[in-house]
């Protein structure tokens, strides 16, 4: 899969130990709009996903993912592969730890209905549900409101994925 880009803060002592955790994104474009999980406690959009588990392949952690989060049920035949982008950084969570993220972005389409989400306690703490946005309005939302001290680095690669998307007129 081909690499979009790299975020590296580089805010780490190389020699500590990584902490490797992959993810896969759905991108689901339906009327120019983006199928997008707004968080409500926290005001930002973000694709549909989340971290791989380690009995389960990108492609089942996808269609997982996206159920749990939007309640969609993605298509098998229209899974296709979008481009990566690598995070790393200072862990948040352990002090000599670098924390290192590969997020796997596929392009997807959905069944028409959805069903009831399957929201993890922070996620329906955050209030996340599906929104169908256009990207614009995405990116202006994610850049320019405040979003206390939430990830502000996982934030803006979903802008500059986004921005990815209407450079190559997927959207």
């Amino acid at each position: 899969m081909r690499e979009l880009f790299r975020m590296d803060l580089k805010d780490y002592d190389i020699n500590l130990k990584r902490f490797r955790r992959p993810s896969v994104r759905g991108i689901i474009i339906k009327d120019n709009k983006v199928a997008m999980v707004y968080s409500h406690k926290y005001d930002y959009y973000k694709f549909p996903g989340g971290g791989i588990e380690s009995n389960e392949d990108i492609i089942t952690a996808l269609k997982r993912e996206v159920l749990e989060e939007t309640g969609l049920t993605v298509i098998d035949s229209t899974v296709e592969e979008y481009g990566s982008v690598l995070r790393i950084q200072k862990s948040r969570v352990a002090e000599n730890e670098i924390f290192e993220q590969e997020n796997f972005y596929y392009l997807c389409q959905t069944e028409d209905s959805a069903i009831s989400q399957k929201l993890d306690d922070y996620e329906l703490d955050e209030g996340f549900e599906l929104q169908y946005v256009y990207p614009e309005h995405a990116i202006l939302v994610n850049r320019t409101h405040s979003h206390d001290i939430y990830d502000l680095i996982l934030i803006e690669r979903e802008s500059k994925v986004l921005e990815c998307l209407i450079k190559e007129k997927l959207i």
